[in-house]
């Protein structure tokens, strides 16, 4: 007989209390259950469950068995329900938290493509700039850039962004440019207010010694592209993600505040709830995202 159905039938019988409903349960009939039972206990060769005329209970070599019996069935069940999963085309509402900045720039272009490379998919994006808890606001998955915080989520990375100080051509024909990281503190600088660490940038110097520096800024808002347009207006220096300052330099608009310091880098990912198997919808998304973004890097978008 199968080990599973020998194992199934066992542990319906302890899960039921008795042939009778477990029969049930199953969908077969009391004998069968009864057959399949004893084939396991003669194959073991020893009693798993102690019968009487008004119940039936596991013995203590039956309950031991019963929870390692218990745990290869459910790895049973996720193992056939992940390979359904897998062969059912995607489809379904899918929720995605992303950061406004990388949303609006990157995301909301080749979007059209990737529904139409999946019909049956219904995308809602929600654009913020704030930490979401996903399973508890209902999100199937985020992108976030930068340091990961919360462990406990699945994360696979998409790429990398560089990070640099930019400012426009005529702000630093009329301010001058630092020359060293102390400098800062002498120019107008353009906060991002969503950082947890307040009005601070970390800023790698060429030694690699890691320095922090700390203003109040000439303007504080929660939005990267209105940063890069205080720049380009030449209200000061701003410190952005590559993807977001990149065709303006590109175009001449904006140029790095100083250039000898290394890139910090950072990297995007797609992040979603843990599990045994990932969401075929959820899959698909991630999927697109790594073969949108392979060729980009650091300083290439």
């Amino acid at each position: 007989m199968d080990r599973l159905t020998e194992m199934e039938a066992f542990a319906t019988v302890v899960d039921q209390g008795g042939f009778t409903d477990a029969a049930k349960k199953m969908g077969i009939s009391k004998s069968a259950v009864s057959k399949h039972v004893s084939a396991l206990e003669a194959r073991l060769g020893a009693r798993l469950l102690n019968r009487t005329t008004r119940r039936v209970s596991p013995t203590e070599i039956g309950l031991a068995y019963y929870d390692r019996a218990r745990r290869v069935l459910t790895d049973a069940g996720e193992a056939d329900a992940l390979v359904t999963s897998m062969q059912v085309a995607p489809s379904g509402l899918l929720r995605i938290s992303v950061a406004t900045d990388f949303g609006v720039n990157l995301l909301s272009p080749v979007l059209g493509d990737f529904l139409r490379e999946y019909p049956d998919i219904n995308v809602n994006m929600v654009l913020n700039n704030r930490y979401v808890e996903l399973i508890s606001e209902g999100f199937d998955m985020a992108i976030r850039v930068g340091d990961l915080e919360d462990s406990t989520l699945r994360a696979r990375k998409l790429t990398e962004t560089g990070r640099r100080m930019i400012g426009a051509p005529a702000y630093f024909e009329k301010y001058g440019r630092p020359q060293k990281i102390d400098d800062l503190n002498e120019h107008k600088l353009l906060h991002y207010s969503n950082q947890s660490n307040g009005n601070v940038w970390k800023i790698t110097a060429p030694s690699g010694e890691r320095r922090q520096v700390r203003s109040a800024g000439w303007l504080t808002v929660n939005d990267g592209q209105s940063l890069l347009h205080a720049a380009i207006a030449g209200l000061g220096i701003a410190y952005l993600p590559s993807f977001l300052y990149a065709d303006a330099m590109k175009r001449g608009e904006v140029e790095e505040a100083m250039p000898d310091l290394p890139m910090e880098t950072m990297g995007i990912y797609a992040v979603y709830p843990p599990g045994r198997f990932t969401q075929p919808k959820v899959r698909a998304f991630i999927d697109f995202l790594a073969r949108t973004f392979a060729e980009k890097g650091p300083d290439n978008w």
